[in-house]
């Protein structure tokens, strides 16, 4: 016997085959993404960055679960260099501090052993990842207070770097806020930790800039040098308001990096020469934005952006 099943036709419906008996196809064209217009420069440049910032991804894949490490060490590296230079030159800035900044004997010895040992208690902090918020405030006030010991609170150059320095180490604390995932201070009742992240990833992402800024200011002119500055001063742009921030903080990284070795080649100079130090300092800290800029790149520009609205609207 052979068993037959019947399927009932929907009332006024031909004897054919029809595709969508219930009406659900659409056949009107669509304003959204597939409507962009392909020949809008616009949209090329943004198809352009979304590859570039994917192949970014791709390619820093088998680096990210070691990236946070990594810019953690790079930001706090310019304080250990710095530790080790007062204990091998401990005379040679007892010297300067006296004769040059007037500073009492034994107030000098204070203000260096301090220095030193809370560049050392903050690096490890910062490197293991613990305490890092109080370890952040320690090294925050290692820079202040050397730019009030060695007078150099008034140069501008110093005080660009420093600035962006500070701004790594906001990184660190905004990342510990992330990863850690509930507030890092109590007697702040008024912002939530999601707060607390969006407004110091903000402040942080700003003040990296400033390296930069010094940098394309900073020497002689020259067509390769403003093309360079122009380029990078557009990045520092995207960064400061998180537009493609990611991408742009990648770009910066690889320009400082390149920058940093050729400009920077202390180890080129003979060891008696006085730029020597000079250009240590300047090398180890530029290391440290660069950490700062890694950070960034792991973590993203957080809630105040252009790149965290676009996901809203």
């Amino acid at each position: 016997m052979t068993s037959r099943i019947s399927i009932a036709r929907p009332a006024g419906a031909s004897g054919g085959y029809q595709p969508d008996p219930h009406g659900f196809g659409n056949s009107r064209p669509s304003s959204g993404y597939r409507a962009a217009n392909s020949d809008d420069p616009f949209e090329k440049f943004r198809v352009l960055a979304k590859q570039v910032e994917d192949n970014v991804d791709i390619w820093t894949q088998p680096l990210k679960p070691y990236l946070p490490a990594i810019a953690r060490f790079l930001i706090v590296v310019t304080f250990l260099e710095d530790s080790l230079r007062i204990v091998t030159q401990w005379s040679d800035q007892l010297w300067y501090l006296q004769r040059h900044r007037h500073f009492p004997w034994g107030i000098s010895h204070l203000f260096l052993a301090i220095n030193v040992l809370l560049m050392l208690g903050g690096s490890g902090a910062v490197i293991a990842k613990r305490y890092a918020e109080y370890a952040t405030i320690a090294l925050t006030s290692v820079v202040i207070m050397q730019a009030i010991g060695y007078g150099l609170i008034f140069d501008l150059s110093f005080f660009l770097r420093n600035l962006s320095v500070m701004g790594g180490l906001l990184m660190v604390f905004s990342e510990t806020v992330y990863t850690r995932g509930r507030p890092s201070f109590a007697g702040i009742p008024t912002l939530s930790e999601n707060d607390r992240k969006k407004y110091f990833l903000l402040a942080g992402r700003i003040l990296l800039i400033f390296l930069f800024i010094g940098f394309a200011f900073r020497g002689e002119w020259s067509i390769a040098r403003a093309f360079v500055s122009l380029v990078g001063l557009g990045a520092c742009t995207m960064v400061a308001v998180g537009f493609k921030a990611k991408w742009a903080s990648a770009f910066l990284v690889i320009v400082l990096s390149v920058f940093n070795v050729f400009i920077n080649n202390f180890w080129s100079i003979h060891s008696a020469h006085p730029q020597r130090d000079f250009l240590k300092y300047d090398f180890f800290q530029t290391l440290s934005i660069v950490g700062g800029l890694i950070l960034l790149v792991q973590m993203g520009p957080g809630g105040l952006s252009v790149d965290e609205k676009k996901k809203t609207y």
